[in-house]
Formats: C-alpha cells, sequence, structure tokens
C-alpha cells in the first residue's frame, strides 16, 4: 500500500484511468480458488476477511435503487470511482457532505459546516459547484444567514434526483457494475479469474482510499 501511494503523486494530473486500471484500485481483488493461483501474478495482498466481501445478492440490490447503492460502503465506493473516471464526482462528494452534516451534534460547529459546504459544491465560485437550479441556489444561500441540520436538504434532494435520473443510469451500464454481476466463468486465465469469483469483491477502505 505504501509503495502505491508513493507512486501516485508521479501519476499526471489529469490523467484518467482505464476502466480495468480502476476497477483493478478499487478492490476487485477477489478470493483465490482452488483452480487458479490469480495471486502468484499480482503480489501479496490483504487477506479479505467475510465481512469486506459483497455477495451477489447484495451487489443485484444496487441495481435497484440509486438508495440502495450509496447506502452500501461498497456500493458508495464503486460509484464514486466511476463518477470520478467521468471528471463528474462533485454531486455525490456534495451528497456524502450533507448527509456528514446532518449528523452534527454541536450547534456551534454548525455554521463553520455549513459555510464549508456552501462554498465548496453551492457559490458560484465553488470549486466543485454542483448542478441546482436557480431557485433552489437562491433557497440555500439563504439560508446560510441561519444554519440548521436541514439548510442543505432542498439542495440534496435535487442532486440525488439527477444522480439518479442520469449518472446512475450509465453506472449500472458500466464495467464498473457489470464485472461485478457478471456470472462466474470456467476456467480461470488471468482476466477470467477475476470475473470467476465477482461474488467475492473486496472494497476495504484502504483500496478505496487509493482511488480518492
Amino acid at each position: 500500500m505504501q509503495h502505491w501511494r508513493g507512486q501516485k503523486g508521479n501519476v499526471q494530473k489529469g490523467s484518467i484511468y482505464s476502466a480495468k486500471d480502476m476497477k483493478h484500485r478499487l478492490g476487485v481483488l477477489l478470493q483465490k480458488s482452488e483452480s487458479c493461483d490469480y495471486g502468484s501474478s499480482q503480489g501479496k495482498k490483504e487477506k479479505v476477511s467475510p465481512s469486506q466481501r459483497v455477495s451477489q445478492e447484495e451487489v443485484k440490490k444496487w441495481a435497484e435503487s440509486l438508495e440502495n447503492l450509496i447506502h452500501h460502503d461498497r456500493g458508495l465506493a464503486a460509484f464514486r470511482a466511476f463518477l470520478k473516471s467521468e471528471y463528474s464526482e462533485e454531486n455525490i462528494e456534495f451528497w456524502v457532505s450533507c448527509e456528514d452534516y446532518k449528523k452534527t451534534k454541536s450547534p456551534a460547529k454548525l455554521s463553520t459546516k455549513a459555510r464549508k459546504i456552501y462554498d465548496e459544491f453551492i457559490s458560484v465560485q465553488a470549486t466543485k459547484e454542483v448542478n441546482l437550479d436557480s431557485c433552489t441556489r437562491e433557497k440555500t444561500s439563504h439560508n446560510m444567514l441561519e444554519p440548521t441540520l436541514s439548510c442543505f436538504d432542498e439542495a440534496q434532494r435535487k442532486i440525488f434526483t439527477l444522480m439518479e435520473k442520469d449518472s446512475y443510469r450509465r453506472f449500472l451500464k458500466s464495467p464498473y457494475y457489470l464485472d461485478l454481476v457478471s456470472p462466474p466463468r470456467a476456467g480461470c486465465g488471468p482476466e477470467n479469474c477475476k470475473r470467476a469469483h465477482a461474488h467475492a469483491l473486496d472494497c476495504n477502505s484502504n483500496i478505496i482510499s487509493q482511488c480518492a
């Protein structure tokens, strides 16, 4: 892991990983089978505990709704990696920031956290400006005068709907999702081995951080 972090800084800014390369870093690192010694060509890998694997049943639930997908840690990680490959991760980052904001327990911290989210995602000079209609943007700006736990609710709903109608549908047709639900294949060549064990998807937090 330390070796990859060292290399990451050398990657030219703005480059985009191929679907195959990104999925490898994302954590589609699958359980070895008796008929396949895939790990021998990939070097050492961290052991995958049962709690880190995602079953085929769970992966298929992600196709039922965007809510199912992004409320599952591994599903959220896969979706974020897909959006990053399209340079459109600001929507899911805003949604996640809003979820975190609503968990704020100290009223004294609301104003500071609200301003940070507003400046990063909603302000006309935001570095990761999300696509909001003028009415929602204006209402959210007004909410900044006296921030509450619900001050971003309408904006968050609008962005959720936008993702649901657009990027979520593309995600379900992309290799980032389809390779996880493809049926196991007989034989175990270097490439087929990943798909043959797609039911054992491993997206642990250490690997996800490499794709951030």
